[in-house]
């Protein structure tokens, strides 16, 4: 190995660990959570538009949860809900 190549290698591969890579990983890492972070204003914005419209923010919640359920998964707690309301006299 010459000089030259282990210089690069030394450069880029630090205690055992692909600096480059690494780096690479952290970056993406921070662009992404600034996306999230922009994307979570922008959800806000729209739950500030919905109530200013006269939804009610906590059900447009309930319902946004809901669809991210497998319809089996929705039934068995709107079952589940039934029962214990009808057990407390509800």
């Amino acid at each position: 190995m010459d000089s030259e190549s282990f210089t690069m290698e030394k450069k880029s591969d630090v205690g055992g660990i692909a600096a480059d890579r690494l780096r690479s990983i952290i970056e993406r890492v921070e662009r992404l959570e600034e996306e999230r972070k922009a994307l979570s204003g922008d959800i806000k914005d729209i739950f500030i538009e919905a109530k200013s419209a006269g939804f009610d923010v906590k059900v447009l919640r309930t319902i946004l949860k809901i669809r991210k359920q497998e319809p089996a998964e929705v039934e068995e707690q709107e079952t589940l809900l039934d029962i214990y309301r009808r057990a407390l006299g509800m």
